[in-house]
Order: C-alpha cells, then sequence, then structure tokens
C-alpha cells in the first residue's frame, strides 16, 4: 500500500513538473511575440523616414540632415529598449544574477518617490505614497524591485490625463507582503500593447513619423510582462484587477504585488 502511495505521489509531482514547465514555455513565447510586436512600431517609423531621405522628397540638404539625425536619435533610443528587454530576459533565465538581501521596504518607497514625484507633478497627477513601518522587510534585488515599481508608476503617468497614483501596503503575513499600486486609468491600458505603425506608401506623411518617433517607448503593458517576470524571478507574484465596479464606475485599476518578506 506504501509503494502504491508512493507512486501516486511521484505521479502527480510529474504532472505538476509536467504543467509548470508548459506554462513556462507558453509565457516564454508569448513573450517573444509581444517584445517583436512591441519593437515593430519604432522600426517602421524609423525605415518611414529612410524611405523619405532616399526617395529624395527632402527639400533641402539641410532638412536631409534634420532627419538622418532624426533617425540616429531614434536608433540609439530603441537600442536601449531593446537592452532593458534583454536584461530582464536574461535576468529570467540566470544569466545575470540577482544579488537578493533583506531590504526596509520603506527604502524603496522613498526611491520611487524621488523618481516619480516630479513627472507626476508635471502632468498635475496627484501621487500618494504611504510609507509601511520601518520594521518591515522585503527579501529582494534592490535595484530590480525599484526598476519594477517605477516602471509600473512610470506607465501609469505617461497614461493618465487626470487623477490619482497611490503606492501602499495592504497585507503583511509570515513571509508575504501586498504593496498595491491605484492607478485612476482603465485596465485596458495595461491590457493591450500600444503599437502605431506610419502607411510607407504615405512617405509625404512626415509629421505622422516625426511624432511616432518622439514616442518610442515600451508600451504599459509590455512592462507590465517585464515587471511581472522580474518580481517572479525573485520569488513573488503580480496580480491586475480592474476596479472600477467598486469606485462608483470611474476608472480604477489595481496592481497587486507580493513580495517575499523577511
Amino acid at each position: 500500500m506504501n509503494e502504491i502511495d508512493e507512486l501516486k505521489e511521484e505521479l502527480k509531482q510529474a504532472q505538476l513538473a509536467y504543467q509548470m514547465a508548459a506554462q513556462m514555455s507558453q509565457f516564454k513565447a508569448g513573450f517573444l511575440a509581444r517584445t517583436s510586436h512591441e519593437l515593430r512600431s519604432p522600426l517602421s517609423s524609423m525605415i518611414g523616414l529612410h524611405q523619405l531621405i532616399l526617395s529624395d522628397l527632402c527639400e533641402s540638404p539641410e532638412e536631409q540632415k534634420e532627419f538622418i539625425a532624426q533617425a540616429y536619435h531614434s536608433a540609439l533610443k530603441l537600442m536601449k529598449l531593446i537592452d532593458e528587454i534583454v536584461a530582464v530576459s536574461k535576468t529570467e533565465y540566470g544569466s545575470n544574477s540577482l544579488n537578493l538581501e533583506s531590504i526596509p521596504l520603506a527604502e524603496i518607497f522613498t526611491e520611487i518617490d524621488r523618481l516619480t514625484h516630479l513627472p507626476a507633478a508635471n502632468r498635475n497627477l496627484k501621487l500618494e505614497i504611504v510609507n509601511p513601518e520601518a520594521e518591515v522587510q522585503v527579501f529582494a534585488d534592490r535595484s530590480r524591485l525599484i526598476q519594477l515599481i517605477f516602471n509600473l508608476i512610470d506607465s501609469g503617468i505617461s497614461n493618465m490625463k487626470t487623477g490619482k497614483i497611490k503606492l501602499s501596503t495592504s497585507e503583511i503575513t509570515a513571509d508575504k507582503i501586498k504593496v498595491e499600486i491605484d492607478l485612476d486609468c482603465p485596465a485596458a491600458v495595461w491590457q493591450e500593447s500600444r503599437v502605431t505603425e506610419p502607411n510607407l506608401n504615405s512617405s509625404h506623411d512626415l509629421t505622422a513619423i516625426r511624432e511616432l518617433l518622439q514616442e518610442i517607448s515600451l508600451s504599459a503593458n509590455m512592462k507590465l510582462l517585464m515587471s511581472q517576470t522580474l518580481l517572479e524571478t525573485m520569488g513573488g507574484s503580480l496580480k491586475l484587477s480592474d476596479l472600477t465596479y467598486l469606485n462608483n464606475q470611474q476608472p480604477l485599476t489595481r496592481i497587486v504585488l507580493s513580495c517575499r518578506k523577511v
């Protein structure tokens, strides 16, 4: 009877391992697909700008030089985005080691306040950061945790015209700390990739190409995926909820980060 029970337990563990491997494979495939999808817009915009130059549609040598300079700076911005994605990918695969340590969560919140206070104020958004007690500590990589929380709040700032962003803690258990980010914006902002491609058959639409080149950045959806990946490498998890129905039908998105507690 014991042998049968042991076999059942081994079978259960094998099934669980298979399911986890299948989910990870699906996740990695999705990450690659979203990454390629994300980079199409800036690449297409740069192609459109080069098409203008190669078609001799510039009105003067000075304008042609300006276009080349714009394409160069856009390429640098695109390279920075690729570096961010590669860094997250390497962390997930273990190529980039994590420096896991005990960190007072209040220190993380203070740094987030420093990084996001001015951008929020510049867009007339209210930023509320509720610091936890000084003794509350998380077990994480300091720079990675700051990066992923900043990316989430920064995406909210970029996509909100009015409203409030609140960073706080909601639940502290023996082994987990839940960090909440409330944003007065629709959940759809985080669920859809923002990819806009210029019409390369209409090279005269220079204004549209220039606007796209100026907006080269990762979408909120991609930043959410990257933040989720980073948090999971540190033993945490991330969940996004649409709480509009609890907010008098006004847009409200809550992102809950479950972090390891010391």
